[in-house]
């Protein structure tokens, strides 16, 4: 989805059913399969804890993302349960570095932790 950062949530989720839809029919624009893009992979509906993804030109990284799953976790110096979820990125590093990788794990992190914030 070209531009996803500017579109509100109403529009980004019309945006991506459009393109789900065209996917699956085999009526994707030849742009959107020729593009750089980063790809977000959710396998975790489908029961998987961890994704390790390869990236297929003309992508620049992927997200993989595992199921939501009660884990521990330390709370106030307590062990306790609390539902978490591993998110993972393949980079190619001649586009970019750990270093941004890093910071767009921790943006995906703080916006499914507060997604009333985005």
């Amino acid at each position: 989805i070209h531009h996803a950062d500017k579109l509100t949530v109403p529009e980004l989720m019309a945006a991506l059913r459009d393109l789900v839809g065209r996917s699956r029919s085999g009526r994707l624009r030849v742009s959107e399969m020729t593009d750089s893009t980063v790809t977000i992979t959710n396998l975790g509906d489908r029961g998987v804890d961890v994704v390790n993804g390869v990236i297929y030109p003309p992508q620049v990284a992927l997200v993989g993302v595992g199921r939501i799953a009660l884990r521990p976790a330390v709370v106030d110096g307590a062990i306790a349960a609390r539902r978490q979820v591993t998110l993972t990125l393949a980079a190619d590093h001649r586009s970019s570095d750990g270093q941004r990788g890093a910071r767009l794990l921790n943006t995906v992190a703080r916006l499914l932790e507060e997604p009333e914030n985005l």
